[in-house]
């Protein structure tokens, strides 16, 4: 699997589908400021990008972290640790990954350096680990920690195995630490109660110290029949995780079920809703109550689905129009017509939505992760087969 770079420079100009779809009649928030709608009636203004292709033949890349020297840690779904150093892919994976259990959507999900990872060299993982001992077929979401030496992780430990659960559907997991320097980590519970249940770990956002055990001063701990490592509780499938920059709220994105896709504000011992209540259906096609008392309403929902997968607040100067926006990968194109894209979405100085533009609509690959690098470029991983991670750059 040889790193490959190619150029290729997309004016932001046309709705077409063999560029970037620009977004046109809608005013739209630039640096976090509402532009004058009298004075920009027509159209959004358009962003020349260049995509630069920095490496090729991952197997279902998943997740994208960088280390203080620069370095690049990509994982992939079948348990993989993967290393990019000045541009490039590592031929030989990261030793020392503990196995996964890679079936369907399950696997080596999350990669992310501890905050002092100078100093310790601590990298946690998330992903689906078999746990036969739980029963035939059961597997359950993992939090691992390990140090990374060179090419290798040595004294990998489980610090956190979430409930069992039998079957593939897969449950994704996103990681993000927070300015208290605790780590949050999303679970899933696509199928069954268990985001509705106060003793189970499955479909909730964690509030962890950095051992993996609960975190001091998280809403339910105390409380009878709840975990102490709950922060928020009736999530689906969470697939994206980031803080934003200047509120400092907690935001995810999780996954409906036929439709319902949804971004989310997070609050402690907050409920928002899965499985009561969705903005989508049952795969079978009944409709699910939208709202109900004491559950929390997403911010902004997608239906038709989207798949949303990955989440970045820009905050970056090389794309000074973008500054403030929110940026999520989308695995479907939420229509008959449409391509799996990466989505940007702007909003009002009130954190309201004002707009929607797809990017990337020309490639037609699912896009697991963004995330903004420490150059203040944009960085993406297509989830096929043949993964390419990808570098988002000004065109001039």
């Amino acid at each position: 699997m040889k790193a490959s770079t190619s150029l290729k420079a997309i004016p932001l100009v046309a709705l077409s589908l063999c560029a970037f779809v620009a977004v046109a009649t809608l005013p739209i928030t630039v640096q976090g400021q509402p532009q004058d709608k009298a004075k920009n009636k027509a159209k959004a203004k358009a962003t020349a990008v260049r995509t630069v292709t920095m490496a090729t033949g991952l197997w279902h890349p998943w997740s994208l972290a960088w280390l203080p020297n620069g370095d690049m840690l990509v994982t992939e779904r079948n348990g993989k640790l993967r290393t990019v150093r000045d541009g490039k892919l590592d031929a030989d994976p990261v030793a020392g990954v503990p196995p996964v259990h890679s079936v369907r959507l399950s696997g080596l999900m999350e990669v992310l350096p501890h905050p002092n990872f100078a100093q310790n060299h601590f990298v946690y993982l998330t992903y689906t680990k078999d746990v036969p001992e739980k029963g035939e077929g059961q597997v359950a979401t993992t939090l691992a920690r390990g140090r990374l030496e060179g090419r290798e992780l040595k004294d990998v430990k489980d610090i956190l195995i979430c409930d069992s659960w039998a079957g593939d559907g897969g449950s994704g997991s996103r990681l993000a630490w927070g300015k208290d320097g605790m780590l949050y980590m999303t679970t899933g519970a696509s199928n069954g109660n268990a985001a509705q249940e106060g003793t189970s770990l499955r479909g909730k956002i964690l509030r962890l110290k950095d051992d993996g055990t609960a975190a001091p001063g998280n809403p339910f701990a105390g409380k009878a029949g709840y975990k102490a490592e709950i922060y928020s509780m009736g999530h689906r499938n969470s697939l994206g995780l980031a803080f934003n920059p200047i509120t400092g709220d907690l935001w995810n994105n999780e996954n409906g079920p036929y439709g319902g896709d949804e971004i989310n504000i997070i609050k402690p011992g907050l409920n928002y809703g899965w499985p009561k209540t969705s903005y989508g259906r049952d795969y079978s096609g009944p409709k699910i109550v939208n709202t109900a008392p004491g559950m929390t309403e997403p911010i902004i929902f997608w239906a038709p689905s989207i798949a949303p997968s990955g989440m970045m607040f820009y905050t970056g100067d090389r794309f000074p129009d973008w500054k403030g926006n929110v940026f999520v990968g989308a695995q479907l194109g939420g229509a008959a017509q449409g391509y799996p894209h990466l989505e940007r979405i702007t909003f009002d100085q009130n954190w309201d939505e004002t707009a929607r533009q797809s990017l990337l609509t020309d490639m037609k690959q699912r896009i697991r992760d963004v995330r903004q690098g420490p150059d203040g470029l944009v960085y993406v991983l297509t989830d096929e087969e043949n993964g390419a991670l990808i570098r988002l750059e000004p065109a001039n």
